[in-house]
């Protein structure tokens, strides 16, 4: 397929979101399956046109003078993946299956339009139902924060300290052929090891006798912090309640070198699913699974003996939204608000699990002060016997969040994590 034809099919996938609210990746693959002539290069090149289209939707809307698909997948091209105006004008030439060529207006715009007097969340490509949670968060920064959200991320993975070093890793993958440079150690966790986007947009990592090994999981560098900042250590008594599949389960499991045990639960035990196998490949020996019952509480006797319960609290996901553009677009307000509920339901879930002298750490994967630090100071305010802790070992730069501590890419460079520990002190 030539450059126009892949333009026309991100439009046509694009234009069917718009009558449709579904993932993106599932317009993506629906497309997919339908045009099979396109190649595996086609197929990469019009993703990246479809999720650079919904990471920059606001911004390319305003510079173009308008809110379409086609709008969208040009404003791309031009401000995110950096073509000139010339080139896009001349992939819609000689080419029945391209757009037709941009008209006067459009041409103008892809040639001159600024940012220039754009509202911030327009500047930062984010919802505008959002902008006052933004800017309690971020204030005047608020619209390089959004524009840091919307930039494609990094593909991280953590290496495997109960199989291998960070060092051993590299080595490794630095011999597969699916790389053209080798990965690099994330800046802030001392596990990570950080393949760029340009590589690990396509790198078939599953397929890498290193993974099959147990050597790494794939975890944003927040994800990992966020881990490390709990506490965890060889010898504790650990619980991770919102466990899912496992990626920060595994990870308390490394740090705690496999002595002491770790209680994985969820209250949806289909997200369990995954997690024996994934343990097994990593060489963890000390987790044990409870799922969910109907007729029994399954945490009942972990009652006042946990050393650190983990709370990986269910959250909009606004932290990773360079990793899910579309998702933003999605979130509604009644969805935010459910999702509190469920947070505070997980705190209270976990509070009873955590001894004296222990600590209850709550994690989102969210940039909302709503879901962080609102929920924990709302949590504070119905159990007196827990307290806010400083969380020491942060190597890391980080806002300041009430309780809590914020990592975000503009400033941290991962995706958007908070996390806040808080002992229990009777």
């Amino acid at each position: 397929m030539r450059p126009g034809a892949r333009q026309q099919a991100a439009i046509e996938i694009l234009s069917t979101l718009e009558s449709r609210c579904r993932p993106a990746a599932d317009a993506v693959k629906d497309w997919m399956l339908s045009h099979r002539f396109a190649g595996a290069k086609d197929r990469a090149e019009i993703g990246d046109l479809v999720f650079g289209a919904l990471r920059w939707k606001q911004s390319s809307a305003f510079r173009m003078g308008a809110d379409t698909p086609r709008a969208w997948v040009w404003g791309a091209l031009r401000w995110g993946f950096g073509w000139s105006a010339e080139q896009i004008e001349r992939s819609t030439y000689d080419d029945p299956h391209a757009p037709s060529p941009p008209t006067e207006a459009e041409r103008a715009a892809l040639a001159d339009a600024t940012l220039e007097h754009a509202p911030p969340w327009v500047r930062g490509d984010y919802p505008q139902w959002l902008d006052a949670s933004f800017e309690r968060a971020f204030g005047e920064a608020r619209a390089d924060e959004g524009a840091a959200l919307a930039a494609p991320a990094p593909l991280d993975l953590r290496a495997n300290t109960l199989k291998t070093s960070r060092e051993k890793l590299i080595a490794a993958l630095s011999e597969s052929p699916k790389l053209k440079e080798a990965p690099l150690p994330t800046p802030h966790a001392p596990d990570g090891v950080r393949i760029p986007w340009a590589q690990g947009r396509t790198f078939p990592w599953a397929a890498e006798q290193s993974f099959l090994k147990g050597w790494f999981e794939v975890q944003d560098e927040g994800s990992q912090l966020a881990a490390l900042l709990s506490g965890a250590a060889p010898g504790m008594q650990a619980a991770d309640v919102c466990a899912g599949g496992g990626g920060k389960t595994l990870a308390l499991a490394a740090l705690m070198q496999n002595k002491g045990q770790i209680f994985a639960h969820d209250v949806d035990g289909r997200r369990l699913a995954p997690l024996r196998e994934r343990a097994e490949r990593a060489g963890v020996r000390n987790l044990q699974i409870r799922a969910p019952s109907r007729t029994r509480d399954v945490l009942a006797d972990l009652h006042a003996r946990m050393d650190i319960v983990f709370v990986d609290a269910p959250c909009t996901g606004s932290g990773t939204w360079r990793r899910n553009p579309d998702s933003k677009w999605r979130l509604r307000p009644n969805a935010l608000a459910k999702r509190r509920q469920e947070q505070q339901d997980a705190l209270k879930l976990a509070a009873p699990l955590v001894r004296p002298g222990g600590r209850l750490v709550y994690v989102t994967c969210s940039v909302l002060p709503e879901e962080n630090e609102d929920a924990v100071a709302a949590f504070l305010a119905s159990y007196a016997e827990f307290q806010p802790v400083g969380l020491g070992g942060a190597a890391a730069p980080m806002h300041a969040r009430g309780a809590g501590l914020q990592m975000t890419p503009l400033l941290t460079g991962c995706d958007g994590f908070f996390i806040a520990a808080l002992e229990r002190r009777g």
